[in-house]
């Protein structure tokens, strides 16, 4: 099975920063690093030559500075700012980019960003499925998240819940599972809101995989997983907007 590619370029002025970037991208096998530049014009000549997926973009550059070449461009990439100055936020978001980091950012950070931008591409460009066997029935949408030794591709359709454990979280799916050292909020980002509910301080769960509700649990593949008391209104407000039921409490 081929692995999609996303094409990206980095452009920033200062060497060890850019380094960081290439470093990074390295780690990620579906990204695919054509360019870097240390300026901002040479970038723009390159960018209105190449397809370019992913922008990966220092904003206080000299002659050009980052800011500046996204209002140059016409066919805009999704970009991913990369600062040290916080004050340019919300001129990045009014530009309408992907995601902003402010420097110093880890991996992880940089992997959530990568996350972001790979969905927008696929969910707005209608890449092909990755996969040509007897899998019709899944949704074309995944996330990539980092295990201990490689970086895994799960389907959002396979997950049935996440659970806390400690420093992980294990992403519990139809036929296995994953540990991840990223957080909860982290995760919450990477899944569509629409079907992903935190209903306790150690659980998220997928609404379309509960099978019941009973005495405060939730049931999902035979698994209880308790409603705590932060997470229960909105959640039996969920319930509510999905079945018409008025539903106070399931408490017995």
């Amino acid at each position: 099975m081929d692995t999609i590619k996303y094409n990206c370029i980095a452009v920033d002025d200062e060497e060890p920063a850019l380094d960081k970037v290439k470093h990074f991208v390295s780690k990620i096998p579906f990204l695919e690093l054509k360019a870097s530049f240390n300026n901002g014009l040479d970038a723009m000549t390159y960018l209105k030559k190449h397809k370019t997926d992913i922008l990966f973009l220092d904003i206080q550059m000299d002659e050009l500075n980052g800011l500046q070449l996204i209002d140059l461009l016409d066919n805009k990439p999704l970009i991913i700012l990369t600062t040290a100055y916080e004050q340019y936020a919300l001129k990045g978001y009014e530009l309408n980019v992907t995601d902003y980091l402010l420097k110093p950012y880890s991996f992880e950070r940089f992997m959530k960003a990568v996350n972001k931008a790979t969905k927008i591409i696929d969910e707005h460009c209608h890449l092909p499925e990755p996969s040509q066997d007897n899998n019709n029935d899944k949704s074309s949408a995944y996330i990539f998240v980092k295990t201990e030794y490689r970086i895994q591709k799960i389907f959002i359709s396979d997950i049935l819940y996440i659970e806390g454990q400690k420093d992980y979280l294990k992403i519990v799916c139809s036929h296995d599972s994953i540990m991840t050292l990223l957080n909860f909020n982290t995760m919450l980002d990477m899944l569509p809101a629409s079907n992903f509910i935190r209903v306790h301080k150690s659980y998220i769960v997928a609404m379309d995989k509960i099978e019941s509700i009973e005495r405060e649990r939730i049931i999902i593949h035979k698994e209880r997983i308790p409603i705590g008391d932060t997470y229960r209104t909105s959640f039996f407000a969920q319930i509510q907007a999905r079945s018409g039921l008025n539903i106070n409490k399931t408490k017995n």
